[in-house]
């Protein structure tokens, strides 16, 4: 399930959008103040931002670049009812990702937010380096240590590894790390994926037995989660 934020200080939009998206198909999270989408972008896991440009705290092209000076990459949807052209270019300049003019119809801004959320799902970023709890990777030299000592992982470990993290909070499953890490087109096994999962969490984890970063989704697969 995708989580929505909505930066919007009209309760009746906010609910408009809520109910016409349908709150089976996505969570939503909501502020009325943009500094307030601000926190809440930094400290949730969200998947895409609703903007109002027009806010009783700050303007939400300030709110678009905060979000952006934070490193933030959320993508962000504005809404609003300047129709000039100018606007809509500084906007996408400075770091939107779509913009929609009100009024809109709920069709056309859900359309928008599935394109956005499918080319988002599309790109997989590329990691050279990454840190978690007292881990630290660093995959273009393939050296890993835990606590400042190094860790011996194999090429297929640290593979499998990159994977999970570039999918951070998604459920993979076995299937897809079959085909993406080992690049099977006929699975021979998934048992596979178990064995290597568990040998990385005997590395990287505190407690294998307990593991807080590579869990297991049941019957489906893994997640990882920092």
């Amino acid at each position: 399930m995708k989580t929505i934020l909505i930066i919007e200080d009209d309760p009746a939009i906010v609910h408009g959008i809520k109910e016409g998206f349908g709150q089976q198909q996505y969570k939503f999270l909501s502020a009325s103040l943009g500094e307030d989408g601000v926190k809440l972008a930094r400290r949730e896991n969200i998947d895409l931002i609703i903007l109002d440009l027009i806010l009783p705290d700050i303007d939400g092209s300030d709110v678009c670049r905060e979000i952006r000076k934070q490193a933030i990459e959320t993508p962000v949807l504005v809404l609003s009812s300047r129709q000039k052209e100018l606007d809509k270019v500084l906007l996408l300049e400075m770091g939107a990702d779509d913009y929609v003019t009100k009024p809109f119809s709920l069709r056309e801004l859900e359309a928008r937010v599935k394109a956005i959320l499918r080319r988002d799902r599309d790109i997989v970023k590329d990691i050279d380096e990454y840190s978690f709890s007292n881990v630290h990777v660093d995959f273009k030299k393939q050296i890993a240590k835990k606590q400042g000592k190094k860790l011996t992982l194999s090429s297929r470990e640290f593979a499998v590894l990159k994977y999970l993290i570039q999918h951070e909070g998604e459920v993979v499953t076995r299937d897809m790390l079959l085909n993406e890490v080992w690049g099977y087109e006929q699975f021979p096994t998934t048992r596979t994926v178990d064995n290597y999962v568990l040998s990385l969490r005997k590395k990287v984890e505190d407690d294998h037995s307990a593991p807080e970063h590579i869990q297991t989704v049941h019957t489906s697969g893994y997640r990882f989660v920092k």
